[in-house]
């Protein structure tokens, strides 16, 4: 193998790449690294590049680049098929799953209550993520669509909206329990089911509007190959300052000090109640009202901890595909990390079905069929169930 540096055109830095170069006379075969929204091959700055510097062992994706500089439109991008199985699973699981979140607040009376509204809110985000914003993850995945800048952004910019919308739906949701705990004698003028429907439209307008803001300007000059691939085309600059400091991280932020706030006031509320109870009649309603109120916080903080979880990973690569460009990122790693991202999607139908029983009977007499479910707590549907 002749390994010697050699000037040929592939940029931006903001690049996955695993060259083997063979005869770098005429650059004829080239293997970079593919990768779900982050693969950038295109044409325009000429860099020189060292094998011994960038090659990897084990190559994932393979590309045969026949005279790079005179046919760049000659690149064909395979699919990765491994990843592109688990996202069709993750789409799935999304989609059904999610519907039947859906289903269940619709055909179940004791889970209308303002709580699950915002939760409706984030399942049909989810359901968007399965059915729209994966199917358009697969296709920039090999390049497409090509030479349509507007529609490119688009496609890239679905699952931007989708998880902004799901934010705030999640700090929704942290908000109204905040009211129902330190505000309990103005929760229900507050919560009411129309100021709930008014929140969510509100809150996927902003999402619609910070999600669009790559197609209102900010973004990269598409390459010359036409190619839609995530990095050649959103500005970094946009996903960190913007998207991830602002819009994501700062929410994150304010919704753990609301539930540390509000884990910290029943916990002291509960000593109170069984320090003063006395044996009034009172008191033991009161301490089981106020555990009622603990373990829905907990629920619903468990999946704003899923969340955090499966998508502070892909963020923190963002930031370092932005201030650290020349730093290595394994595939394997950008990878998981953009598959767990989405797997966020799928998961929460599992996690209302494990730890609130209402959901759970709601669930159950769908599958049978059967348009109600027998008595019990509502442990999963907020403080009052709005009519």
């Amino acid at each position: 193998m002749n390994e010697t540096a050699a000037n040929f055109t592939l940029s931006p830095p903001l690049l996955y790449t695993n060259i083997t170069i063979l005869n770098l006379t005429n650059i004829s075969n080239i293997t970079p690294y593919q990768n779900s929204s982050f693969l950038a091959v295109t044409y325009g700055t000429t860099m020189a590049i060292r094998t011994t510097a960038i090659t990897q062992p084990r190559p994932q994706t393979n590309v045969t680049l026949s005279t790079v500089a005179s046919t760049p439109a000659a690149v064909v991008v395979p699919a990765n098929l491994p990843y592109m199985m688990a996202e069709l699973v993750i789409a799935f699981l999304s989609t059904v799953g999610n519907l039947l979140v859906c289903a269940a607040v619709g055909l179940n009376r004791k889970l209308h209550t303002v709580t699950n509204y915002f939760l409706v809110s984030l399942a049909v985000a989810d359901v968007c993520v399965g059915a729209l914003a994966i199917p358009c993850a697969i296709l920039t995945d090999i390049g497409i669509p090509r030479n349509n800048l507007y529609l490119c952004l688009l496609m890239l910019s679905v699952l931007i909206m989708l998880t902004q919308s799901s934010i705030f739906s999640l700090l929704a949701v942290a908000v109204e329990r905040y009211v129902a705990i330190f505000m309990p004698f103005r929760y229900q003028s507050l919560m009411t089911p129309r100021n709930a429907l008014l929140v969510i439209l509100v809150t996927w307008v902003l999402a619609f509007l910070m999600g669009l803001v790559p197609l209102m300007g900010w973004h990269k000059t598409p390459p010359a190959s036409g190619y839609c691939f995530f990095v050649l085309v959103v500005d970094m600059t946009y996903m960190v300052y913007f998207n991830f400091f602002a819009c994501v991280l700062t929410p994150l932020v304010i919704m753990f000090l609301i539930y540390a706030q509000i884990f910290v006031t029943v916990k002291r509320q509960v000593r109170r109640i069984a320090a003063e109870r006395g044996g009034a009649a009172g008191g033991t309603d009161g301490a089981a009202k106020i555990k009622k109120e603990m373990k829905t916080a907990t629920s619903l903080f468990l999946v704003l901890f899923l969340f955090t979880i499966c998508w502070i990973p892909l963020h923190i690569i963002n930031c370092f595909l932005l201030l650290c460009p020349t730093c290595p990122v394994p595939l394997p790693l950008l990878l998981t990390a953009i598959i767990l991202s989405h797997a966020n999607s799928a998961v929460n139908p599992f996690l209302y079905a494990y730890k609130m029983k209402s959901f759970r009977e709601a669930f159950k007499g769908i599958f049978l069929c059967c348009r109600s479910v027998g008595e019990g707590d509502d442990d999963g549907g907020g403080t009052t169930a709005q009519r």
